[in-house]
């Protein structure tokens, strides 16, 4: 099922991987590496999903939740990458609690910022 809380950490996940591009992206460059940034998005996408899975929206334990959940996801890049990039494994794991934590505290938000773009294309 597909909660207010699963919509937001995804939106969150998407929002976060571009700033990961970009950050990547200027670190090693942008030509030639499209598909490890690609794959470095869909990786952000992936946690947003996994953590909007957590059944429980209790603030107190996202934190914890959002590091461990962040530090799983991102480990899978990592280990890919060949231990190449710890700045970005390490930022996983900070995703991984802003993931969690506004996605327990601000649930509505994805249904905010999809009513804001909607009214802005208008």
């Amino acid at each position: 099922m597909i909660t207010a809380r699963m919509k937001t950490a995804v939106l969150l996940g998407a929002l976060l991987g571009i700033i990961c591009i970009l950050g990547a992206g200027y670190r090693i460059g942008f030509a030639g590496n499209w598909l490890m940034l690609g794959a470095l998005w869909y990786n952000r996408l992936l946690m947003g999903v996994v953590i909007g899975l957590a059944s429980t929206s209790k603030r107190r334990i996202a934190l914890i939740r959002g590091a461990i959940l962040g530090l799983l996801v991102s480990l899978a890049f990592f280990l890919t990458t060949e231990f190449a990039d710890p700045l970005t494994f390490g930022l996983g794991i900070v995703y991984g609690i802003i993931i969690d934590y506004l996605a327990s505290r601000h649930q509505g938000l994805a249904q905010k910022f999809t009513e804001k773009f909607a009214a802005g294309s208008n």
